[in-house]
């Protein structure tokens, strides 16, 4: 016997021959999961024929932070403070990890990478390309004809600059909520990946390259202005002090040359503003060994901190292309539809006892 939860029981006998009564009638509406089942089908092979094919361009690469600079660092630190440099120890974490994934999702990154030239056809704009396979210049032409003036090469009118970069960021929210994927090749990889997917082949390959390649030089620039700083106000020092070196050299010589037939009695005439500029001479020959020094190794330090970013996969043509099955998806709609066929008859048949009884 099997309890009921009304209190009452029901033999075993009873529930399969109900079971067999439910679905006969089931089964007897055969014709009916053949038209939903056909019904379904053919809307599935429509829907997946009708969908756009979607291109990914992918670029993967290994990034090598620089060393950075040695403990060695410090011995020239306070000498070359002298000369009003700091050789303090680069910031090591800086765009480490996800920071690098925000970078190429900045919108200054990728505003950069839509205003540059399309390779395939310079007259245009990469920014071009997506504003056509996003179909943006037909609702301009529709809701707001006066963005069709906006002109992304050159200087634009103070009265369209607000379009203007609302037509930008509105492309940037978009890039990255439907065609920008970055990350690593997996959890444990130390490679870098990049995907760029569109249903335009030629955009997915130039905006990928493109933006790989201002953010990789953004990256590099930042991580080693501090040193090219340095150096540049190092070399500033070394030919200021080697030209005021160079200037007492000569004002010795010139005070001999001014008394070459001196009395000798008079040798103070010859001696004090030559020996104050061979003294000062010295002096400066000195302190600009010294910077020669600090110059050289600051040069060393930039070699170490400079980054290494090196491709190890790059898009080519044809790309990777992606497109719903047309049998796969008709047949998971069919699917559903007969699932769906099933469910409302056996819900209409329940509702229609339930009113008999």
């Amino acid at each position: 016997m099997v309890n009921m939860n009304n209190g009452g029981t029901i033999s075993l006998k009873d529930f399969i021959l109900s079971f067999k009564d439910w679905m006969s009638y089931v089964v007897s509406k055969w014709y009916i999961f053949i038209i939903t089942i056909l019904i379904g089908g053919a809307i599935g092979c429509y829907y997946a024929k009708s969908q756009q094919a979607v291109y990914t361009a992918s670029t993967t690469f290994v990034l090598e932070s620089g060393e950075g600079t040695s403990s060695g660092g410090g011995q020239m630190a306070g000498l070359a403070a002298l000369a009003g440099v700091n050789l303090g120890s680069p910031g090591g974490g800086i765009f480490q990890g996800d920071n690098l994934f925000e970078l190429y999702k900045s919108r200054k990154m990728i505003e950069a990478t839509l205003l540059l030239p399309s390779e395939s056809d310079s007259s245009m704009l990469i920014l071009d390309r997506y504003l056509s396979i996003s179909h943006a210049r037909e609702r301009w032409q529709e809701n707001n004809p006066t963005l069709l003036d906006i002109n992304f090469k050159g200087t634009v009118p103070i009265a369209l600059v607000r379009a203007r970069d609302s037509v930008l960021q509105k492309a940037v929210q978009d890039i990255n909520k439907k065609n920008l994927i970055v990350g690593k090749l997996d959890k444990k990889s130390a490679l870098f990946k990049v995907d760029v997917t569109s249903t335009d082949e030629v955009f997915s390959k130039e905006f990928n390259e493109a933006l790989v390649a201002q953010v990789n030089d953004f990256y590099v620039k930042t991580k080693t202005k501090k040193s090219l700083d340095n150096i540049a106000i190092l070399q500033h020092k070394t030919d200021s002090v080697r030209a005021v070196m160079n200037g007492n050299i000569s004002a010795s010589a010139g005070a001999i040359d001014a008394t070459p037939n001196l009395n000798p009695t008079r040798q103070a005439q010859r001696l004090i503003p030559t020996q104050r500029s061979q003294f000062s001479a010295e002096t400066n020959k000195v302190i600009l060994s010294q910077l020669m020094q600090n110059l050289e190794m600051s040069k060393m330090a930039l070699m170490k901190e400079s980054p290494l970013i090196q491709k190890v996969d790059e898009p080519v043509f044809p790309l990777m292309v992606e497109r719903p099955s047309v049998l796969k998806t008709g047949v998971a709609v069919a699917f559903i539809f007969a699932f769906l066929t099933f469910l409302i008859l056996v819900i209409r048949r329940w509702y229609n006892e339930i009113l008999k009884n």
